[in-house]
């Protein structure tokens, strides 16, 4: 394979260039060199005409750089002519054509005004989620209306597979974490307690924080992270594999097809590993309080049952619905927005699961206000 040169041929004021080798991306450095070589002898023309019947390979990178040559000549009132220009050669030099742009005028800003436009920016962005949020929450009512009347649209498969996924699966490390976390609230609460010699008042500080904020809490959080994230990344592949577009053309609902599955599942899977939450939470202050506060056991269950009523109880649990919704609401419209790119579907699971996080916690400090007024 021959190597790129060219051949100079000067009559008067006018140049003929003939291009011979290949003029190919391997040879970058090369081909950059004779392109420049190429300009130096051109000075002092008024017309220069490319031959390119001598080539025996070109690629893009070969005609960007001729034409970045002939634009050049042209911006000096140079006039180009291309000659034994093959068909290939045509395309190429259309598609890989050179272009400038115009660099963006520095316009004076102020720290205060761009300030104001982000906070002005923010608040809109969140009139437009609130606006989606209630277009989507009706569309899982209509979807939802729709099971009740026909129940043979209900699919029990892809319920009981999510149950599963989202429930059975994630019950290790929501075990888990709600364990420690108890043992951390039990060992801060007797070292602090002891000072004032209420170490036993320890049980009510777990059975009560437990039960109301810290279990439901974290279980939400984690399904958040891990469920919701996942509900995004499924449905956002199949958002740029158009598979969800296919399903419209068969004339099936992709709320009622993908969501409502995962939906009803967050919202029977997240009230129970709540409950189990608690246990796990409850077990590990026990344990705790028994080798680090000399509490047995008996008097642990004996004080906890003194501390807390079933409405404690309830309270953790009638939270944990509303957040399986939330968490499954703003996954979903997520995962729908993802457009055709690696990059959206990345941003959207990171933007799900914050918004997530988020909307989670800002819940439950409405549930805990409305909890404390009504004095339940």
């Amino acid at each position: 394979m021959m190597a790129p040169e060219f051949e100079t041929a000067r009559n008067g004021p006018s140049f003929q260039f003939t291009l011979k080798g290949s003029w190919t991306i391997g040879a970058s450095k090369v081909i950059e060199t004779q392109a420049k070589q190429l300009l130096e002898e051109a000075v002092g023309a008024k017309q220069v005409a490319f031959d390119l019947s001598g080539l025996e390979r070109l690629d893009t990178a070969g005609a960007w750089l001729i034409d970045r040559a002939g634009a050049d000549l042209k911006s000096h009132g140079v006039t180009i002519d291309y000659q034994g220009v093959t068909p290939e050669h045509q395309i190429l030099l259309k598609e890989a054509h050179f272009r400038t742009f115009d660099e963006p005028v520095a316009r004076p800003t102020s720290a205060i005004v761009d300030l104001l436009v982000d906070v002005g920016s923010t608040m809109v962005m969140v009139g437009k989620d609130i606006y989606k949020g209630v277009d989507f929450l009706g569309q899982i009512v209509s979807s939802l209306g729709g099971m009740v009347l026909h129940p043979k649209r209900l699919r029990m498969t892809s319920i009981v597979y999510h149950i599963e996924n989202f429930g059975l699966r994630a019950l290790p490390i929501i075990a888990l974490i709600n364990f420690l976390v108890g043992c951390i609230v039990a060992q801060q609460g007797l070292f602090q307690l002891k000072r004032f010699g209420a170490a036993t008042f320890t049980v009510d500080l777990i059975g009560i924080l437990v039960l109301r904020e810290l279990a439901v809490l974290l279980t939400s959080i984690m399904i958040a992270g891990r469920s919701g994230s996942a509900i995004t990344a499924e449905i956002g592949s199949m958002k740029m594999r158009e598979e969800i577009d296919a399903l419209r053309v068969m004339g099936l609902d992709p709320v009622q097809v993908l969501i409502m599955p995962r939906l009803i599942a967050l919202l029977i899977a997240l009230p129970l590993l709540t409950f189990l939450a608690d246990l796990s939470a409850i077990f590990g202050g026990l344990v705790v309080a028994w080798a680090y506060g000399n509490i047995s056991p008996e008097i642990f269950l004996t004080r906890l049952k003194d501390a807390i009523a079933i409405n404690t109880f309830l309270v953790g649990l009638i939270k944990a619905p509303v957040m399986a919704l939330v968490i499954g609401m703003i996954s979903s419209m997520e995962g729908f927005a993802v457009e055709g790119s690696a990059e959206s579907l990345g941003q959207h699971v990171t933007t799900s699961v914050v918004k997530s996080i988020f909307m989670v916690i800002l819940v439950d400090g409405i549930f805990a206000m409305f909890f404390a007024y009504v004095n339940y």
